[in-house]
């Protein structure tokens, strides 16, 4: 195989390579795997398509003046619909384009020798952004631009970089952009290309309590299979609670878990499955999918079964411990653990971001301003749990799509929905409070709402079924509750002050963001 000349390198990082002198070089997430790299943490093999290659694409192409265009023409209000159309013209002329001979190559070849390193051929890797405006200490900018998993062969990485890149121009991540005032003409975008793990669990840890902020506490979710279903909040995680010193388990809440997503290798592509919790359910699976009920039935999967051992748990732990360490920083940590590895070499990281809410809260705030509003005594309608603190009041909006919340949403109204995913963000800037029937704490949802500063109650379970639009009601959403009716007691307002008693203007938490 011909050796990657130096002019190709500054298209090509491999992640043993990448440190965070590259960030303008590969992006915030990237830079994230390959300081892991470096400090000994298991992370999946890959590269990195660097920015300079997204740069030469889209202004050797001419895309560079379309996008311009574009923008200048099209979003003049800042209206939704406007950052939908935008998206929509400039992603479809990505996907037009074809990519000039000397990136391909540069992929191609990238592509061949990490499918030597691994030992496949035509290995499934994970195509994922990694914006040069992402994964900062004072915003994440969580779930704005796409990932593609499952990818094989070289013409599909070589489609889905082009896609990746084209990522960086979302509607959600133009809105994210302009609410934090990052210039798009700053934005680029590189992307890394990483051998798949094949779940068994996955999930999100943080090195302090994500809702309570505390540092003494390491929080983990888990669920069965990849972990897109507890980022996108569409299963209620189980929870874990550890004690950093003594790294005992001082909290642990079991969720149901009735779905999953779990590769199938002979569809070549992810599917959902109900979760068996019979013998008659397990072999009615294996005549559909039976490579996944191989898996099921090897690690006795079941609904109602930790998706963690005690000891899976104490190991992630020690794995947050050395991250936090590592970085000098609270952490947000994506975990998988490969149903196709024996243990103890079966846990990967797959991105280490900063935790963007109480690093920042704690550089402003002071005893008087985090003060909580007292809640008088109101019947409970729905419980659920705690994802972002904070009490607001408001009318129910019950909605269960984004075209259905588009139609509903005024501003100050609360967001009543099953989950919510990033195409959900345009329209959650107008919500007082969100609740949801399912997700934990990691959840995009929580993470989004703990950023904007607005109370969440996420994973009640039925909060659609009960709260109906035009309700009143009042959000906890540091206990968890939901009440019927303004049980608020007022207080003066505080001049600048954001719901959690961050000035606004931290970007992260304006009522405009999004």
């Amino acid at each position: 195989m011909r050796i990657l000349s130096y002019r190709d390198k500054k298209y090509i990082l491999w992640l043993e390579e990448v440190d965070n002198t590259h960030h303008d070089l590969v992006g915030g997430k990237a830079v994230g795997l390959g300081e892991m790299m470096k400090a000994g943490i298991p992370v999946p093999p890959g590269f990195v398509v660097t920015s300079e290659a997204y740069k030469q694409f889209i202004l050797e192409t001419g895309i560079s003046g379309f996008i311009k265009y574009v923008l200048e023409e099209v979003i003049i209000s800042g209206k939704p619909e406007e950052y939908e159309k935008a998206s929509q013209m400039i992603r479809s002329k990505f996907v037009r384009t074809p990519m000039p001979k000397r990136l391909r190559d540069a992929i191609a070849q990238a592509y061949l020798k990490l499918a030597e390193k691994i030992g496949v051929e035509n290995p499934r890797v994970a195509v994922r952004s990694s914006a040069t405006v992402e994964d900062l200490p004072e915003a994440s900018f969580a779930g704005q631009q796409d990932t593609y998993l499952n990818v094989s062969g070289v013409d599909e990485v070589i489609e889905h970089v082009k896609k990746a890149w084209a990522s960086l121009w979302t509607a959600r991540a133009l809105s994210y952009r302009d609410s934090l005032n990052v210039s798009h003409e700053n934005a680029y975008m590189a992307v890394v290309v990483q051998k798949m793990v094949s779940s068994r669990s996955s999930g999100v840890m943080f090195t302090l309590h994500p809702v309570t902020g505390d540092e003494s506490k390491i929080v983990i979710e888990s669920i069965w299979g990849l972990g897109e279903y507890i980022v996108g909040g569409k299963v209620t995680p189980d929870s874990f609670v550890v004690d950093k010193e003594t790294l005992e388990i001082v909290e642990r809440r079991i969720s149901p878990k009735t779905k999953a997503l779990f590769y199938d290798p002979e569809r070549r592509q992810n599917v959902e499955i109900k979760i068996p919790e019979t013998r008659e359910e397990l072999e009615e699976l294996k005549k559909i999918h039976p490579e996944i009920a191989s898996i099921i039935e090897k690690y006795d999967i079941r609904p109602d079964k930790p998706s963690l051992s005690d000891e899976e748990i104490r190991k992630l732990a020690e794995v947050a411990l050395k991250v936090e360490q590592h970085f000098s920083h609270h952490m947000d940590i994506e975990w998988a653990i490969d149903s196709e590895i024996e243990p103890p070499d079966n846990l990967f990281l797959v991105q280490a971001r900063p935790e963007t809410v109480w690093s920042q809260k704690r550089k402003v705030e002071t005893p008087q301003e985090t003060e909580e509003a007292q809640i008088k005594k109101g019947e409970v309608l729905v419980r659920g749990v705690p994802a972002s603190p904070g009490q607001a009041a408001g009318t129910v909006k019950v909605a269960l799509s984004v075209e259905e919340a588009a139609k509903k949403m005024k501003k100050g109204d609360i967001l009543v929905t099953k989950m919510t995913d990033p195409d959900w963000v345009p329209y959650m800037k107008m919500a007082a409070a969100i609740v949801t029937d399912e997700g934990g704490m990691t959840a995009h949802a929580a993470i989004v709402a703990r950023e904007l500063g607005i109370p969440a109650v996420v994973g009640t379970g039925n909060a659609t079924e009960v709260l109906k639009d035009g309700m009143l009601v009042t959000v906890d959403g540091s206990r968890g509750v939901v009440y019927s009716g303004k049980v608020i007691e007022e207080k003066p307002e505080k001049e600048a002050a954001g719901p959690t008693g961050i000035p606004t203007s931290i970007g992260a938490l304006s009522c405009n963001r999004y």
